[in-house]
């Protein structure tokens, strides 16, 4: 049996033999699963606070350090010289304890919004995880921004503390302090030598820090975290996540990623993205099992050793590092022990089919894409261990998650009847991703924006701004952005198919495709290209690529012009930036660049 993706390209299902897996997957029967599935169930499996109440470091720390898992390694931290240091959920608790001690002898109250700017580091994730205890807010900012973006979300955010080093206090913080004056404090978490001006020594407010806490008694509705997310303006949107997102996190750790309880588990997402959270931190932890944490960015052979040496089981991580290990080739895994992996899966835009393929070549395990946003707080579609792949697929909804596809308007807005939104009636056809609210992670509102939050939702629905079709057995595939979709002479062409026909030529490692105006067309397809290393930019190669895309695609869909680029831009969390990408080609202004990724 094969898939047909909507360029019509055919692609071998990857069928699953149960009993040929090394585990037994806890979604063994997916159909039985969803019929019977409901989210008390997996409310029913966390312990909940002593006297009531819900709060995610209880579920991620607490209830094992009073258990038998307190000698468990929590975290397992890789340094750039290839050392490791190990924390117990024990130790674990004991830095989360003295974090939110630190908090409370601050001044810093329930609903009060604590900050990071930091990569992955301990005092992260006590940092991280102390704020939850407290009852605070935690909202992660990346590392890698400017001065601008970070002044911009400490100001919406109106963030009390600010969690950070002194190179980068320095570089990006110190000069704005009179811009904020609702911070009241920064954290040095190395503060060794002459103390900066207005800031604090975290290392030794820690040590003076008692290690015993009681948890803030947090309601499930309580706010719990922050997530700037950008959009195509300059300003960015402020999710805010409650306590009880941890009952998503900690089904969709179960079901999603398959996560057992003597895993070793790695989640290479920077912790300033919600993945870097979300399952960087809070699921693997919810779940007992060990996280490792790579305090150094993406090398190929330095992922491989990891892998092998850290006897990785499941490993999640984003479609942009996986085809940079493809480009690298297959033979730079062959050097690796990689038999303890069990489960690959990957996220953060979707993953184009021969990365799902190049999956079983180099790793012999195929790629699971999944699904989800920074507003829906964890996975919503996914690939599962124990079901059929059909590559370029998302998957099908998680269990407890109700997902259809709407049809829009000419204000592509759902069209709605007798104020219901009405699904697209026919399977393949395109429309807005939509799902069901009442998930437990979903987002309670964006920061400071009420109107913006309630168009999110329509007819019955929350509406995700993207563009899909589901197959007549129940499987998502994207098509784009709604304002990335295409319009070319009457065809809707979603670029993500046309990138993934592209990749299937020798010559071509990736591709951003946006549409470009034309004045019989309406708009054009036109493609950027970054070329494998074997391969020259030159006009010959340029026509091979365009006659290889007409004839998978069609003259219609196919892009007419290709352009050569040394690397396209991503954000950090992996997508290619196809805006930015159009802004620059029509000389448009750039909107919010902070979350671009700069590499070396």
């Amino acid at each position: 049996m094969s898939a047909e993706t909507r360029s019509g390209t055919a692609w071998p299902v990857i069928h699953k033999d149960l009993g040929a897996l090394a585990v037994e997957p806890h979604l063994a029967d997916y159909d039985a699963e969803r019929a019977v599935f409901r989210w008390e169930d997996a409310r029913s499996a966390l312990s909940g606070l002593p006297g009531g109440g819900l709060n995610i470091a209880h579920e991620a720390v607490d209830r094992h350090a009073a258990g038998p898992l307190a000698t468990h390694e929590a975290l397992r931290f890789v340094r750039g010289d290839g050392g490791v240091t190990s924390l117990t959920y024990a130790d674990l608790a004991a830095q989360v304890n003295r974090f939110a001690n630190l908090l409370r002898s601050l001044g810093v109250g329930p609903g009060e919004r604590v900050f990071s700017l930091l990569g992955r580091r301990p005092e992260l994730y006590a940092a991280v995880l102390g704020t939850l205890k407290a009852g605070s807010v935690f909202c992660p900012l990346f590392s890698a921004f400017g001065p601008d973006p970070v002044r911009q979300r400490l100001g919406l955010g109106g963030g009390r503390v600010l969690v950070t080093t002194r190179s980068l206090y320095r570089k990006k913080v110190a000069a704005l302090r009179g811009d904020l004056p609702e911070l009241r404090h920064v954290l040095l978490v190395d503060a060794d030598g002459a103390p900066e001006p207005d800031t604090l020594d975290f290392s030794e407010l820690m040590r003076a820090a008692s290690s015993h806490a009681e948890a803030a008694r947090t309601l499930p509705s309580d706010y719990a975290l922050l997530h700037f997310t950008s959009g195509t303006t300059g300003t960015p949107k402020g999710a805010l996540h409650v306590h009880e997102a941890v009952v998503a996190h900690w089904a969709t750790g179960r079901f999603a990623l398959d996560l057992h309880p003597d895993d070793v588990y790695w989640c290479t997402a920077d912790p300033g993205w919600v993945t870097g959270t979300s399952y960087g931190i809070i699921a693997p932890l919810v779940h007992g099992v060990t996280t490792i944490v790579d305090e150094e960015e993406l090398d190929v052979d330095r992922w491989y050793r990891i892998l092998a040496e850290q006897r990785v089981n499941v490993w999640y991580t984003a479609p942009t590092a996986l085809r940079m290990h493809m480009k690298a080739g297959a033979e730079r895994a062959s050097g690796h022990d990689l038999s303890a992996l069990r489960f690959v899966a990957s996220v953060g835009e979707p993953l184009n089919p021969e990365v799902v393929l190049w999956g079983q070549e180099a790793l012999g395990l195929p790629i699971h894409d999944n699904w989800w946003q920074t507003e829906t707080g964890g996975i919503m579609i996914s690939n599962y261990a124990a079901m059929d792949i059909r590559p370029g697929s998302m998957g099908k909804p998680l269990p407890g998650v109700e997902a259809t596809i709407l049809e829009r308007g000419a204000d592509d807005r759902p069209v709605l009847r007798d104020g219901q939104a009405v699904p697209v009636s026919e399977p393949g056809g395109v429309g807005e991703l939509a799902l069901r609210p009442g998930w437990p992670s979903m987002f309670r509102g964006y920061l400071h924006e009420e109107e913006r939050y309630q168009r999110c939702f329509a007819g019955g629905w929350y509406l995700s701004g993207d563009l899909a079709t589901r197959d007549a057995d129940g499987y998502f595939w994207f098509v784009g952005r709604g304002d990335d979709v295409i319009k070319s002479s009457g065809h809707l062409i979603g670029p993500f198919e046309v990138e993934s026909a592209l990749m299937e030529h020798p010559a071509v490692a990736e591709a951003g495709v946006i549409g470009v105006p034309d004045p019989v067309a309406g708009e054009m397809v036109k493609a950027f290209v970054e070329l494998r290393a074997s391969h020259e930019p030159t006009d010959e190669t340029r026509l091979d690529i365009i006659g290889f895309a007409r004839r998978r695609l069609g003259a219609a869909v196919a892009p007419r012009e290709v352009a050569f680029v040394p690397a396209l831009p991503h954000t950090r969390s992996g997508k290619v930036l196809r805006r930015l990408l159009k802004a620059r080609e029509l000389g448009l202004p750039e909107g919010d660049l902070s979350t671009l990724e700069v590499r070396p």
